[in-house]
């Protein structure tokens, strides 16, 4: 669905010029009223406002406060990627990165208000869709309305739910469009039934399948509660919903992984729900991904063509890529990830050098083939452009690494035709927020938990079966991915067997921004984090024997139990004042 502005769409209230009182009576120019929008096409420009927030531009913020890839909140925190770009460029996320978590971070404030927007203008229309005034469409039609609604209505307050914990609930009996003080909700109750009722309600009316792309579906819904069920730790009434998806839904494992990550397979058969970005569609662009416009390579020869450096691979998550000589992950039997060895040595990399110094990529070290769809790495093809050169693509090599972010890049037969034609960093390559894969792995973890653990290891297989018979990115690359023996997890036991899984969420996901919530609802992050943080802050060495600088900056850094959720916004707190006291509640530890 392309996203539009309501008020491009909603007619101009005209005026009344006649000798009398009402001569006074202006009605605000560029608003429209309730009574000009109380029809069908009102309703719908309601929703598509609703809808057209989920790439996270648009709610006032930068965008990339509230991108949907969760870059900021879920990657740079997670291990997975670094911020990159030079030290002091947008150092608000520099503290994110370091776990110097201020409530006054505008990036806490630009979340909080984008989903909140959200679920405002969810409301919005489900109260209009309600309305009598409403003449023009069916029951079944408003019914429709409402639960693609109620859909992004439980998105939003996930959004809010995962990154502070408790949050308050606006439904559409609470909020007041006319009264600033009907949204000042307390945050003392968990909200997570409310938004398993939204996603509930919301899949008993949407259909299975709809007309058009991006609208959600009762799929999506079903899948949305199943990941609701999740983040609680409700596993055996995840898994039922999962299986129904698995088995009902029409959905299937593309065969090439790569088909998850490209334009031409936008919607394809594994997706579930996308994120819809369109460009050339008579926008200045915003519509084509805006909120991770900064995380392209800095050179006008790569893709985006020089700007800005940001949101780059860690060194860590390259090397959790590699595998043991059977084709598997280098992985221990403690779920948190201390035992894990992957990151002894380093793989090749040309850390320290520039693009026009002597490097041979030692490729002896096999790797699973997801690497190269998912990290650009010097010596190895990147899409159509050729070989990756290096430092000439990264802003600062010495500050934030060798490597690059790949999922959301374009080809260079493509520009042109997937990019915006004033801004090669405006793509229509769509984020995918629910996948069968996603699915898949999710039912592993509800096996390894409550299940049968042969059960977890055949969902696991599913997934790396996929890995090893798909499309490769560079022949020339020794790449090697196998399923697990037989037996293996239950041999080994459930510690091994959820750390298995946990670990191929990783591969699969990378980059995706999932990561650092993943982290938190598996009861990990701490340990996890706390060995990450050591190890990426000192030299590296790599499977030549090299050393070079890593991440320096993150010598020291700690995280703690309160960084489990983030500190709510002060200006929120602030302005949550009625009768003198706020009705938002800070998180503990700020």
């Amino acid at each position: 669905m392309k996203k539009i502005s309501i008020f491009a769409i909603i007619a101009a209230v005209g005026l009344n010029f006649s000798c009398s009182d009402s001569f006074f009576d202006i009605q605000p120019q560029g608003a429209a009223s309730i009574t000009s929008l109380s029809n069908k096409n009102g309703v719908n420009a309601l929703l598509v406002g609703a809808y057209s927030l989920l790439d996270g531009v648009g709610a006032g913020n930068t965008g990339r406060q509230s991108t949907i890839s969760n870059y900021v909140f879920g990657g740079i925190t997670s291990g997975d990627a670094v911020k990159g770009t030079d030290i002091g460029d947008q150092p608000e996320q520099e503290y994110i990165e370091q776990f110097n978590w201020l409530s006054d971070n505008t990036y806490f404030l630009g979340k909080w208000q984008h989903s909140y927007d959200g679920v405002a203008r969810s409301n919005d229309a489900i109260q209009l869709a309600k309305s009598a005034d409403v003449k023009d469409m069916t029951d079944a039609e408003k019914a429709q309305v409402i639960a693609e609604a109620k859909f992004l209505r439980g998105h939003y307050h996930f959004e809010a739910k995962k990154m502070w914990n408790m949050v308050p609930y606006i439904d559409d009996a609470t909020y007041n469009r006319d009264d600033p003080n009907s949204t000042k909700v307390v945050n003392d109750k968990d909200i997570w039934a409310n938004i398993e009722k939204d996603f509930s309600d919301a899949a008993a009316v949407l259909p299975a399948t709809q007309a058009q792309k991006g609208r959600a579906t009762k799929w999506a819904a079903l899948t949305y509660l199943a990941k609701a069920y999740m983040f609680q730790g409700k596993f055996a009434a995840a898994k039922t919903v999962l299986e129904d998806v698995l088995k009902n839904s029409g959905k299937k494992l593309v065969t090439n992984y790569h088909d998850n990550y490209r334009t031409a397979t936008n919607n394809n058969a594994e997706s579930i729900f996308e994120v819809e970005f369109s460009v050339n569609d008579g926008s200045t662009g915003n519509n084509g991904n805006q909120g991770d416009n900064l995380n392209w390579p800095y050179s006008a020869n790569s893709p985006g063509r020089g700007c800005c450096g940001f949101y780059l691979p860690s060194q860590n998550l390259v090397n959790a890529f590699k595998t043991t000589e059977d084709g598997l992950p280098m992985i221990g039997d403690k779920k948190d990830g201390t035992a894990d060895t992957y990151n002894a040595v380093d793989l090749s990399n040309d850390q320290g050098l520039k693009s026009t110094d002597a490097f041979t990529l030692n490729k002896s070290t096999p790797v699973d083939p997801r690497l190269d769809w998912t990290v650009g790495r010097r010596g190895v093809n990147f899409l159509d452009w050729g070989q990756m050169p290096g430092y000439s693509w990264i802003r600062n090599q010495n500050y934030s690494g060798p490597y690059i972010g790949k999922k959301w890049m374009y080809y260079l037969a493509e520009e042109g035709s997937s990019t915006h034609s004033t801004n090669k960093r405006s793509v229509n390559n769509n984020y995918r927020l629910l996948k069968l894969s996603s699915v898949i792995l999710w039912l592993a973890e509800c096996e390894a938990q409550v299940g049968s653990l042969d059960k977890a290891e055949e969902y696991v297989n599913m997934i790396r079966n996929r890995a090893k018979n798909g499309s490769v990115q560079d022949a020339s690359i020794k790449t090697l991915v196998n399923p697990y023996p037989t037996g293996t997890f239950a041999t080994k036991g459930k510690e091994y067997a959820l750390n298995a899984v946990y670990m191929e969420n990783r591969l699969e996901f990378a980059m995706e921004g999932h990561r650092y919530f993943d982290l938190v609802r598996w009861g990990i992050v701490v340990p996890y984090m706390t060995k990450y943080l050591k190890e990426e802050s000192v030299n590296g060495k790599d499977v030549d024997g090299r050393t070079y600088n890593k991440r320096g900056y993150l010598s020291g850094k700690t995280i703690a139990d309160k960084n489990k959720y983030f500190p709510l916004p002060n200006d929120e707190i602030l302005n949550s004042q009625k009768g003198g006291s706020p009705t938002l509640k800070q998180n503990p530890g700020y």
